[in-house]
């Protein structure tokens, strides 16, 4: 009995080492910050301000978001695309390395719903607030309500989607043009080029936070929320292993609960590119033909430094900032839009 018991408990322990979680012992030399899309690399010049100086993670990846949502660009902050109804909502979230979390959804005429999801975060019991309820909770934490107004570029392509009122998510909207785009987004052929902005950073000491900010998808349903205001589906932050964000269609990442997935993988010993790989294949597998029409890539920053990312379609890019570089890049990809 006694020798059966052995070979049991042996046979248990072996199979545990198996599966322990990989363990980042060593803290970074230098700070790393990385956002979607190629509108990150203005992003991460405002969080390298904090992150340079030995500053949190949580501060910069905040200093970043809030300045993407000062911009008036399609996708993020009050000048965005509305709802079908024409009213502008916002989703944020915030994670640092603690694992605390907090998060809004359905905002209106909330300037910087980032900070007001870190004061979610830091001052209520809760991690999500939603609606009118998280507005009227911005305004009594000093919060300014803004004009219910849409910017001009939101208003001339509202108007263009009344036309038809065909809810039809696009692939890599950042790509879309329009007449009148307003700066500093605005490329060299007058394209868009920004999407919901998620930020992962790693400071000095160690430490990791991350944050996302968007107006989710243009002329959604008046109450539809995606993956960016949820921990775990457009956002997840676990200080032993990495972290990662995502963007694109959201309800595809809530599926299968797509940056806490990624994390996993990490947390298996896979790079942060195959960790992001593994989850878009897992998006993939369950429907190719319907993958094919549709967009989301994944970003991911682990313990040690390194980065990565992976997307559905070709265009998905992302920025990042540390000691040693500062540039833009593209990713892999499973399909070249819609062609396999």
């Amino acid at each position: 009995m006694q020798r059966r018991k052995f070979i049991r408990l042996s046979s248990l322990g072996a199979s545990m080492l198996a599966v322990n979680p990989v363990k980042w012992n060593a803290a970074p030399a230098q700070p790393v910050i990385v956002s979607t899309w190629a509108d990150g690399k203005h992003v991460n010049e405002e969080a390298w301000k904090i992150l340079s100086g030995g500053g949190r993670a949580l501060d910069a990846v905040e200093k970043g978001a809030r300045w993407m949502e000062d911009q008036i660009n399609c996708c993020v902050g009050l000048g965005a695309n509305p709802d079908r109804d024409g009213i502008v909502t916002l989703d944020s979230c915030v994670m640092d390395e603690h694992a605390n979390c907090g998060a809004v959804a359905a905002l209106e005429r909330i300037k910087h719903p980032v900070s007001v999801a870190r004061k979610v975060m830091e001052l209520t019991p809760h991690v999500l607030l939603v609606g009118q309820g998280a507005q009227q909770f911005a305004l009594d934490n000093g919060f300014k309500l803004e004009p219910q107004e849409l910017s001009p570029s939101a208003k001339e392509a509202y108007e263009k989607w009344l036309e038809k009122s065909e809810y039809k998510p696009e692939i890599n909207i950042e790509n879309r043009k329009s007449s009148n785009p307003p700066p500093p987004m605005r490329l060299e052929d007058g394209s868009f080029n920004h999407d919901t902005m998620g930020i992962v950073a790693l400071d000095a000491s160690g430490n990791m936070s991350g944050g996302v900010t968007t107006s989710g998808m243009g002329f959604k349903m008046r109450g539809r929320v995606g993956d960016s205001p949820i921990i775990g589906a457009g956002l997840f932050v676990d200080n032993e292993v990495g972290a990662a964000t995502s963007s694109g269609m959201g309800e595809e990442v809530i599926r299968i609960c797509g940056t806490h997935l990624v994390v996993e993988f990490m947390r298996q010993g896979y790079t942060p590119e195959t960790a992001c790989r593994l989850a878009v294949e897992r998006i993939v597998k369950r429907d190719p033909e319907k993958a094919k029409k549709l967009q989301v890539g994944f970003l991911a920053l682990d313990k040690r430094g390194r980065y990565g990312a992976f997307a559905i379609q070709k265009g998905f890019e992302f920025a990042v900032r540390s000691g040693r570089e500062e540039r833009v890049l593209g990713c892999k990809y499973v399909y070249d839009y819609g062609v396999t």
